[in-house]
């Protein structure tokens, strides 16, 4: 086992070498301020049986889990995927696919998991999203607002391999899965080409009010490894680099903390404070919701600073639709202008999942659909628009699916925030090891691989947003109609109603039948006379 745990901190004065202290065996942190990941690698030995027969299965399996509450992602942790657990997977064999990552996947999450089989519960990604055999072909995801039962599975599974109750290692497993609580996003990765599984535990600020305070033992098996990074932000050489500098050392191996300074090319940057969006959705919504998405005009009258050259960028927002919501692919396919302008959109990139235009919600067995959109940007005259001139504002349409009854009249639903960036091509350079990149987010792989990502900042806080769903949460709940059924002598009345409809209804052309047949039959009778008469 490989651990990997990183403390960031800000460059001026917020650090002191004296809060670490570095012993024989361990190392000790205390009171340290600002985010930290974990990053652990284990080996195939060290798992669970449950979990690696459903990983020998498996070609390629990610999950990424995002808090549904606000938090500053910060450089080198800037990339964000939309509230919820998001499962991308590919299988080993077609002819084989895994039965068994379902039932895992609700032991350790959650049992009421909307996860059947991945061959009907799981979307294909868009045809522009396979570029390679290791892009994965399936893709889950659904709201889940708290990991403990994850907690609980480690705990259970995962910590008796480290020894007795009584032991320390075990106490520390204990308390490191506790501490997934209060995480803000979870990355866990497996790749049959590498055998490599690992997670990746972020949080934006210390789950204790003085700070990071603990002492990290050297590990028992002279295989395994623990580094420690103590790093800072610095102003990197290149425009698409990122540069750190700080202080790192090895439990059990350094006697002191050694100096470091290093760059490496990223992917993910992150836009200035002042870069934040929020989203709506005016009241009524009735059958078809508008989502409105607000940007501030400043943050889009320029491309972002520290761009490399001849590089070109487009702003993007990649939506995560649960089962009653849709979007319209043929609306949003358009090439109408007046309706591109109208709604400040230019072109639908695109679109995967449940997106059968009639199915009602109780018809779809997948989870929802993923929607990748195009936005159009203030330009000429729209620069200068008095009118709205700090705001703009980009409306989606959207729509809604039949759903089950209510005796209120209505329901509700909730949809995760969406995710906003510029995405800029920078097909003529070439991307070295990151030590912190981050894959297989969903929309990543709608793009080539060297692109750029400059991200936007969600701001639940903002007023008329996040109402929906409570201070902070980048969840928004949606209030929608649905059929009134009080009890079962509504269901009675409708039932007998329609069949009363469709029996007159019945009756009404079998006697237009019959008045036509008597007609025509007439008809030839008089037809008859005459010829004999004649």
């Amino acid at each position: 086992m490989k651990e990997r745990i990183t403390f960031l901190y800000e460059a001026e004065g917020q650090f002191n070498p004296e809060q670490i202290t570095v012993n024989n065996d361990s190392i000790s942190v205390r009171s340290l301020h600002g985010p930290r990941e974990d990053r652990t690698t284990f080996s195939f030995n060290e798992l669970p049986q449950e979990l690696w027969q459903v990983l020998k299965r498996c070609h390629e399996l990610h999950i990424r889990w995002a808090s549904d509450h606000v938090y500053d992602a910060l450089p080198p942790f800037t990339s964000r995927v939309s509230p919820g657990l998001h499962v991308f997977y590919s299988p080993i064999s077609q002819e084989l696919p895994s039965s068994l990552l379902c039932p895992l996947l609700r032991k350790m999450f959650d049992d009421g998991l909307e996860c059947e089989l991945p061959e009907t519960s799981f979307i294909p990604p868009p045809v522009l999203a396979v570029r390679s055999s290791s892009t994965p072909s399936l893709q889950f995801h659904q709201l889940l607002p708290s990991l403990s039962e994850l907690v609980t599975f480690i705990q259970q599974k995962l910590c008796p391999a480290y020894g007795d109750r009584n032991t320390d290692a075990y106490a520390n497993c204990q308390s490191h899965a506790s501490s997934l609580l209060s995480v803000d996003s979870l990355d866990i990765d497996y790749q049959s080409s590498t055998h490599s599984f690992s997670v990746a535990a972020y949080w934006s600020k210390p789950s204790q009010k003085g700070g990071w305070s603990e002492t990290i033992h050297k590990l028992k098996k002279s295989t395994d490894r623990v580094e420690i990074g103590i790093l800072a932000m610095e102003d990197p050489r290149e425009p698409h680099e990122l540069s750190m500098g700080g202080f790192l050392a090895v439990v059990g191996e350094d006697t002191k903390l050694s100096p470091t300074l290093f760059s490496y090319p990223s992917r993910h940057h992150p836009l200035p404070l002042s870069s934040k969006y929020t989203i709506t959705f005016p009241k009524p919504t009735g059958l078809h919701p508008t989502l409105h998405l607000s940007l501030p005009r400043s943050s889009l009258t320029s491309l972002p600073e520290r761009l490399p050259p001849s590089v070109e960028c487009s702003l993007y927002t990649y939506l995560t639709l649960p089962s009653p919501l849709f979007a319209d692919k043929y609306q949003l396919s358009t090439k109408d202008p007046l309706f591109l302008h109208s709604h400040n959109l230019l072109s639908l990139h695109a679109i995967a999942g449940e997106t059968d235009l009639e199915a009602p919600d109780w018809l779809t067995k997948r989870w929802g659909s993923s929607v990748l959109l195009e936005l159009a940007t203030p330009k000429g005259n729209d620069k200068a628009n008095t009118n709205d001139k700090d705001t703009w504002q980009i409306s989606i349409p959207l729509h809604l699916r039949y759903l089950p009854t209510s005796p209120g009249g209505y329901r509700n639903i909730s949809m995760p925030w969406p995710v906003v960036f510029w995405a800029c091509a920078n097909e003529g350079m070439k991307m070295g090891r990151n030590p912190f990149d981050r894959v297989r987010l969903g929309w990543d792989d709608l793009f080539a691989p060297n692109t750029l990502y400059y991200h936007f900042h969600p701001d639940p806080s903002a007023q008329g947003s996040g109402a929906g769903g409570g201070a902070g949460s980048m969840v928004e709940k949606i209030t929608v109609p649905v059929l009134k059924i009080r009890g079962a002598w509504d269901v009675w009345g409708i039932e007998i109603g329609t069949m009363v409809v469709v029996f007159l209804g019945f009756l009404w052309v079998v006697g237009k039948l019959r008045a036509v047949a008597w007609g025509r039959g007439r008809e030839r009778g008089l037809r008859g006379g005459r010829e004999k008469r004649e």
